[in-house]
C-alpha cells in the first residue's frame, strides 16, 4: 500500500531526473530554416520529463517562448521545473528559448527615428515585425508539429525583448495567450508602441489575455518629478509610467494586467524575480482554492478543472497524482466510500494508467474484498507487468 503522506517530503527529488549516462539534461538545441528571415535559427527546447505513474497525466503542455533564449534559458527552465513539479503553482510547460543572431534587428519593431540610420548602435534595427512573422508562420507551427504542445502560449522578453512582447500584444494580440515584459524598452522610437497602445487599449479585444510587466527601481516614489521632466534624462521612466497608467485606465477591455516595481533590483537582475512572479500571476487560476480536507469531494476538483479548461482553451483534467493523493487520504482514515469516489475519478480520466487500478485494488484489499482487489490488480497487469504487483496478486490469491 502506498504511503502518500511521504509525497510532500520527497517531492524535492523531482528537481533532477537521472539520465542513463549519469548526466543531468534539461533540454536540447533544435534548428529551423526560416524562409521569412532567410537564415537558420536555433532554439533551446525543454520538455517536461514524465516520471513514474504520471505518464498519462499530461501528454501536452503549454509553451513559454523566451526571447534572449541563450541568456535566460537555464534560469527559466529551473523556474518551470520547480513551479510545475514542486509547488504546483503553474502547470508543467515546454520552454522554447530563441537564440539571438542580430538582437537589435529582431527585437525592435521599428527603426528608431531619433537616431541616425547609419549609427552602428541601431543600424540594423526595425526587423521586429518580420521576426514576429517568423514566430507566427514558422517557429510556432514547427514546435507544434515536433513537440507535445497544448494550444496555450506565453511570450516572455526583457528590455528590447520586453518591447517586442508589448508590441506583439498590441499589434498581434491573438498570437499568444499571455505576455511577460521585464523592463521593456518602451521609450523606443519616441514611445511608438506606447502611442499605439493609447488607441488599441480602448477596444475590448483582450478577453482572456494576460500581461505582466516588471520594472526595476523605485520610479513611483519620484513620479511627479519624472512626469514633469520632458528631457531625455527621464524618457525611460516616463514611458513606463505612461504605459502603466494607460493600461490601468482601460481595464474594461478584458486584459488581465499586473505590474510591479522591483526597487531592490537593477535592469540586469530584475528578470529573475519578475519572470517567476509573472508565471505565478498568469497561471494563478490553475491552483485549486484552499478547502477543508475533510470537506473536499471529486466534484470540487472536476468543477475547478472545468474552469481551468475554459480559461486555457483546451481540456485540462484533474492531475492523476493529486486525485490519487486525496483518495489515499480518505483510505487511511477508513472513509472507504470517499476514497472510492476519488479513485474512480482517476479511472474515468486516466483509463490507460496502470496506477489507477493499483489504487482501487488497495481500497478493496483494505475493505477485505479480495475478489475485487484481485480483479483490479489483473487490470493493472494488463497495462504493465510489474514484479511487486505480481507479488501482491500472489498474496491475495492465497
Amino acid at each position: 500500500m502506498k504511503i502518500s503522506i511521504l509525497i510532500s517530503f520527497l517531492c524535492l527529488s523531482a528537481l533532477a531526473n537521472a539520465q542513463s549516462d549519469n548526466k543531468i539534461v534539461i533540454g536540447k538545441k533544435d534548428t529551423i530554416w526560416s524562409n521569412v528571415l532567410g537564415e537558420r535559427r536555433t532554439v533551446w527546447v525543454r520538455v517536461p520529463t514524465a516520471r513514474g505513474n504520471n505518464d498519462y497525466e499530461r501528454k501536452r503542455y503549454p509553451v513559454v517562448y523566451l526571447l534572449d533564449g541563450e541568456v535566460f534559458f537555464y534560469s527559466v527552465a529551473g523556474m518551470l521545473q520547480y513551479t510545475g513539479n514542486v509547488t504546483k503553482s503553474c502547470p508543467e510547460m515546454i520552454l522554447v528559448g530563441i537564440e539571438n543572431i542580430d538582437r537589435m534587428k529582431d527585437l525592435t519593431p521599428t527603426h528608431d527615428g531619433t537616431v541616425p540610420k547609419d549609427s552602428n548602435l541601431v543600424r540594423t534595427s526595425g526587423g521586429g515585425e518580420v521576426f514576429t512573422r517568423f514566430m507566427k508562420e514558422e517557429l510556432i507551427p514547427y514546435i507544434d508539429i515536433h513537440y507535445p504542445t497544448a494550444p496555450y502560449r506565453v511570450l516572455a522578453g526583457h528590455s528590447l525583448g520586453g518591447l517586442l512582447a508589448v508590441n506583439t500584444l498590441v499589434n498581434h494580440t491573438s498570437l499568444f495567450n499571455a505576455y511577460i515584459a521585464v523592463d521593456p524598452a518602451l521609450f523606443w522610437d519616441n514611445q511608438r508602441v506606447v502611442r499605439q497602445s493609447a488607441s488599441v487599449m480602448k477596444r475590448n479585444t483582450f478577453s482572456n489575455k494576460s500581461l505582466y510587466v516588471g520594472w526595476s527601481g523605485s520610479v513611483p516614489e519620484k513620479r511627479d518629478s519624472i512626469m514633469g521632466d520632458s528631457t531625455l534624462a527621464t524618457i525611460v521612466e516616463r514611458s513606463n509610467l505612461v504605459f502603466d497608467e494607460l493600461v490601468r485606465t482601460h481595464q474594461g477591455n478584458g486584459l488581465l494586467y499586473k505590474s510591479k516595481y522591483y526597487d531592490s533590483e537593477d535592469h540586469n537582475s530584475a528578470p529573475f524575480p519578475a519572470i517567476y512572479d509573472a508565471l505565478r500571476f498568469v497561471f494563478r487560476f490553475t491552483v485549486p482554492p484552499e478547502i477543508d480536507k475533510m470537506a473536499v469531494t471529486p466534484d470540487f476538483y472536476s468543477k475547478h478543472y472545468k474552469m481551468v479548461s475554459e480559461k486555457m482553451g483546451y481540456a485540462v483534467l484533474p492531475p492523476e497524482s493529486l486525485i490519487n493523493g486525496k483518495g489515499y487520504y480518505f483510505l487511511y482514515k477508513n472513509m472507504f466510500d470517499r476514497a472510492r469516489a476519488f479513485f474512480q475519478l482517476n479511472i474515468d480520466n486516466y483509463p490507460g494508467s496502470y496506477n489507477v487500478y493499483d489504487s482501487m485494488s488497495d481500497l478493496y484489499a483494505a475493505e477485505g474484498d479480495k475478489v475485487k482487489a484481485i480483479e483490479y490488480l489483473k487490470k493493472e497487469l494488463k497495462l504493465k507487468d510489474l514484479p511487486y504487483v505480481r507479488s501482491k496478486l500472489s498474496e491475495l490469491e492465497k
